[in-house]
Parts: structure tokens; C-alpha cells; sequence
């Protein structure tokens, strides 16, 4: 079957190839500045091949800190152009203070101004090249839905708001009723059952069934959907969808079948990666204390100014399997905080002190708790612990909530990096679906990839 699909690239392709093109570009545009120009601190060679894994070592992970891969960011001008200018200082920074794998500093210093300067443009012209083309309408995945009318609006919005390389064209209602009361008024409802023709008017690039509806299709659809898997047609499930675009798993579409959507990761029972997880909370556990003690002095007089009470702050909270454990932290409310009883706490929380406030928008409150991993009740990265009274509330309302008593809270984790702060009960869905994916999908990679981000949220100072 021909169609009229138009390219597009996954979101995985996405952040690979700009990975690639910004350690391309920037070596390209070296390479030309010092054939054109006066310019030998930096020279492209067999012998030098380590100054180039050293540059782009460091463009990758500062690229990462500082967001110039998150696909929603990489596609806003200003956004992009001020995350270039952190990322390259960083970079050229870092390049300059490790001598033994990178030049020499040149005696003319203006050298260091025009790397600083060739790497900014490269970057930039290239992610103004990636905006104005492969960020474009061109380029958008064209997404046609199989489902109930009922639910084809929420699906929509979570892909959309999700990925702005989405486009829903349209769907087939495979309900019953036949009722269009899709609240969405820009989707389009196909009235034919020809899939293959709406694939072709509409170059359709991918179909996305709704979960759990297998039994719902009729037989012309399933004949239809068949002839199009065996032509190599892609068709996903939106749970699938759900998650390569949310970076969540779709707790509200799970239903009797729930053991399909918890394949957990292997790497919760691979003893290798747990020793290797356990040496990295207790490395980073003693460097944790280390900062804290040398913060200490200057968070007492901050406290004794502007907390006036206990420097400490002990509560308790739920770890693995369900058991208590006392949680430390610096205290960043006023005395008495929950004189009334547990309450929600929120972004902008009346309860915070002003000296509290910075403590956690630097997360210098939570340093206490490596004493805590060190203790073996958390981890470094896993869900954040909530406070009994919160947990037995919420395993009633929400399904699948003990799943993340699993594994030990941690410290930092994937929800905290990805989502908002947990205010609601509705907060809390979103932070157990973040959670339920890092389960599912634990690794070293995802393990350094939910560091780096924390680093980012340290240095843009966006604690709560």
C-alpha cells in the first residue's frame, strides 16, 4: 500500500540526532575557524583525538544539565539560545581546567574568546536549523485514533501536550452507540471503516489503538487493522504511547490485566546493579554529609535568624515494603506547623519560613537524609516517601499505589525531576505514574539520567 506519510523522526531519533549534530556542528565550525583564522589553541587531528572526546564529553553533559535535550525546550528559540550560553561556559570552563587531556592555554588569551564564540554559533545555527526544519509542521508524526468517542479527547490531549510533533488527525469511534460526543472539536470523526483510504488523504503515519478495547473492534476494522500490521504499518496500543511520550505508566487505563503493564525492570533483582547502586549511595552519601557539614555553620546562623526553633526536623514516612522509618531534615516551617493535623504541603506554602524558602529551592534541606540512606532506609534515586497517614489515604484511591513500596525511597527521583510538586491527591496519581516507570524501567542510564537532571533543578533553583 502507498501512502502519502511524510518523514518523521522518533522521539529517541530526535534526541540522538541532537546529540550528534551539536558535537558535529561545533567541531565543523573549529575545524574552518582554524583554517580561515589565526586559531591554533583547538586543531582537529589523529594525534589530538582526545581533545575531542574531552569536548564532546562535556557538550553532552552539560548539554543534558542544562536541558538541550528535552524536546519541548529544543524547540523555543529563547529557551535554546540561553541554555547555549550555560552549557558552552560550563564547557569551555571545564575544557580549560583539565590541562592533561585538553591544549594548553595559549599565551595570546583572545584564543579562548574565539573557541567560546565558535562554539555558541555552531550550536546555535544548528538548532536553528533543527527549529526551522525538523521542528516544523513537515515533520509532525500524523496520528489517526481507534476508540470510544468518549475517551478520544483525553487521549488527544495527553499526546499533544505531550509531544508538539504530534498531530491527531482524526479518529474511528468503536463504540456501540455511535455517538459522537468527543469533546474535542478539532478532531475530525471518520465515518468510513476504509482505514487504508484515511491513511492516504490524510498521510496518516502511525495508528493508535485505545486500551482494552480489542474485544469492542468489529470484524471489518480487525480485517483492516490485520491487512495493514502484515503490510509493515505501524499500530500501537496508547498505553505504548502513553509511556514513549510521557515518560509514565497509565495507571487510570489499567485494568484487570495489570500484570501486562508491570513487566518490572531486571535490574531490580540483577545483583550486579544493586551493588553497584549500594556502593553509589554510600560514595554519595559521604560527599552529602561533607557538604552538609560545611554548610552547617552558615544554615545555623540562617536558622537561628530566621527559623528561630529546632535545626532539625524529624518526621515519619514509608519505605520499603511498607515499614516506618524517621526521615531528617532541616526545618524550613515555622514551630507547629501541623498543630492541626497532616496537611497537603504546597508550592507556595504560607508554613515556610523566608530561609526556609531558599533552603528548598537550593534542596539544601534534604542533605540530612544521606544520613538516612546511609542508615539503609532510602536510596539515593528512587520514589519520594510519603508520610503514612498520606499513604494509607491514597492506597485506597489510587490503584496500584503500594507498587512503590517496592523498592527504598529516595532521595531524589524520577517524579521529582519530571513532574510538579504533589499537592493533591490528583499530584499524587502523576507522581506514582512517574514512579511506577522508573520501576519498570531501572537502569544505570536512567539512574545517571535522573542525577543530572536533579544537578539541573539544583543550579536553575527550582526546589519547592
Amino acid at each position: 500500500m502507498k501512502t502519502n506519510s511524510k518523514i518523521h523522526f522518533e522521539i529517541s531519533e530526535r534526541k540522538v540526532l541532537l546529540r550528534i549534530f551539536d558535537v558535529f556542528s561545533v567541531l565543523l565550525l573549529l575545524y574552518l575557524v582554524g583554517i580561515l583564522f589565526d586559531f591554533d589553541y583547538f586543531s582537529i587531528s589523529a594525534e589530538r583525538w582526545e581533545w575531542l572526546i574531552i569536548l564532546a564529553l562535556y557538550i553532552t553533559i552539560f548539554g543534558t544539565i542544562f536541558e538541550m535535550y528535552d524536546l519541548q525546550k529544543a524547540s523555543k528559540a529563547e529557551i535554546v539560545f540561553k541554555n547555549i550560553i550555560l552549557t558552552v561556559s560550563l564547557t569551555v570552563l571545564f575544557y580549560l581546567l583539565t590541562p592533561f587531556y585538553t591544549p594548553t592555554l595559549p599565551n595570546n588569551r583572545l584564543q579562548i574568546v574565539y573557541f567560546f564564540v565558535a562554539i555558541v554559533v555552531a550550536l546555535f545555527l544548528w538548532r536553528l536549523a533543527y527549529i526551522t526544519f525538523i521542528s516544523s509542521p513537515r515533520f509532525y508524526k500524523r496520528i489517526l485514533l481507534l476508540g470510544n468517542a468518549s475517551n478520544i479527547g483525553i487521549m488527544t490531549d495527553a499526546i499533544e501536550k505531550s509531544d508538539p510533533n504530534y498531530k491527531v488527525v482524526g479518529y474511528i469511534d468503536t463504540g456501540k452507540e455511535n455517538i459522537n460526543n468527543c469533546t474535542y472539536e478539532d478532531i475530525q470523526k471518520f465515518t468510513t471503516l476504509d482505514i487504508k483510504k484515511i491513511i492516504k488523504e490524510h498521510s496518516v503515519s502511525e495508528i493508535v489503538v485505545a486500551t482494552g478495547i480489542s474485544k469492542k473492534v468489529s470484524v471489518p476494522i480487525y480485517n483492516e487493522l490485520l491487512d495493514l500490521l502484515e503490510r509493515g504499518f505501524p499500530i500501537k496500543e496508547y498505553e505504548q504511547v502513553y509511556e514513549e511520550l510521557t515518560f509514565r505508566v497509565p495507571v487510570h487505563h489499567v485494568d484487570k490485566d495489570f500484570y501486562r503493564y508491570f513487566p518490572f525492570s531486571r535490574s531490580n533483582q540483577n545483583k550486579l546493579y544493586l551493588l553497584f547502586h549500594q556502593a553509589t549511595n554510600i560514595i554519595l552519601s559521604v560527599l552529602g554529609i561533607a557538604i552538609g557539614i560545611a554548610l552547617l555553620p552558615f544554615i545555623m546562623i540562617g536558622n537561628l535568624i530566621g527559623n528561630r526553633g529546632a535545626l532539625f526536623y524529624f518526621q515519619e514516612r514509608v519505605g520499603k515494603h511498607g515499614n516506618t522509618f524517621f526521615i531528617i531534615k532541616f526545618r524550613s516551617m515555622v514551630k507547629n506547623a501541623e498543630k492541626d493535623g497532616a496537611v497537603w504541603a504546597s508550592k507556595e506554602d504560607g508554613r515556610v519560613t523566608k530561609f526556609g524558602r531558599i533552603l528548598r529551592k537550593t534542596r539544601i534541606d534534604e542533605i540530612p537524609q544521606f544520613i538516612n540512606i546511609l542508615k539503609g532506609d532510602m536510596s539515593v534515586i528512587g520514589p519520594r516517601p510519603e508520610r503514612p497517614v498520606f499513604v494509607k489515604e491514597l492506597s485506597k484511591e489510587i490503584p496500584f499505589y503500594e507498587i512503590r513500596h517496592i523498592i527504598k525511597p529516595g532521595l531524589t527521583g524520577w517524579a521529582q525531576v519530571k513532574g510538579n510538586y504533589a499537592a493533591s491527591k490528583e499530584d499524587a496519581l502523576e507522581k506514582l505514574q512517574y514512579d511506577l516507570f522508573y520501576i519498570k524501567k531501572r537502569s544505570l542510564f536512567l539512574d545517571l539520567n535522573i542525577l543530572l537532571k536533579t544537578l539541573s533543578t539544583v543550579i536553575f533553583y527550582r526546589g519547592y
